[in-house]
């Protein structure tokens, strides 16, 4: 597991690597990467903040646990490799986004041109045995990440906060709801797909962060043949 956090976020990070909690973590995956495969790979579990940084976030869109079959995860909340087939949530916020801002649906699940424009793809749980979704659940990743939410809220330039599902909801005590805004609705996962279709998300981010005085998101993601020197 990396010891380093990417530099904008070791001051308001750095602390928590330093505490207990966060070295029985340590330990914890350096157990599981001994007997089992994890995911992702130990240089990108942090790479939601390392292309995300602190002072740059406009979105933080909170997931819950990173894909578990192999070359899927690389440490972004929905997420998937280039090449890798697009899961079924991150489909039905392709649809959603084709039916409600007009884009085309990618032939790719690569978000980092979202990360780029500052919207923090954060899962609660950074990583995972192979095969067995929510095996690092309770492990005490959700105190870090519990941490960078709480350091986004107190930063003084606002944010859009996406909470999706039951599980992310959860988090709305970590915000300030006086300064920020809080967008929140179903999971698009298929269970609850029915909900999510037609919720408008992108058009309450985009009218939030106009608000705020942001530049903003450009939500199209290019397909794979069109950015092949953007890939890595």
């Amino acid at each position: 597991m990396p010891t380093m956090l990417p530099e904008s976020w070791q001051d308001v990070l750095g602390a928590e690597l330093d505490k207990p909690y966060f070295q029985g973590l340590t330990e914890f995956i350096e157990r599981e990467r001994a007997g089992h495969k994890v995911f992702p790979p130990r240089d990108e579990v942090f790479s939601a903040l390392e292309a995300t940084p602190y002072d740059r976030v406009k979105v933080l869109l909170l997931g819950q646990d990173p894909y578990h079959g192999e070359g899927q995860a690389h440490g972004m909340c929905f997420s998937v490799r280039p090449g890798v087939k697009t899961p079924p949530s991150l489909r039905n916020v392709f649809k959603e986004m084709r039916e409600e801002l007009g884009h085309p649906v990618p032939d790719n699940g690569y978000l980092m041109p979202w990360a780029r424009q500052g919207v923090l793809l954060l899962n609660a749980v950074l990583t995972v045995r192979e095969g067995e979704a929510n095996s690092h659940k309770g492990k005490e990743w959700e105190k870090f990440t519990d941490a960078v939410i709480r350091a986004v809220s107190q930063r003084p330039d606002p944010a859009v906060f996406v909470l999706w599902g039951n599980y992310a909801k959860k988090k709305l005590s970590l915000i300030d709801t006086d300064r920020h805004v809080v967008v929140q609705g179903a999971h698009p996962s298929p269970l609850s797909a029915k909900l999510f279709l037609g919720s408008r998300p992108f058009t309450q981010i985009d009218k939030a962060i106009a608000k705020q005085g942001h530049a903003p998101i450009d939500w199209r993601i290019p397909d794979i043949s069109s950015r092949a020197d953007q890939l890595l």
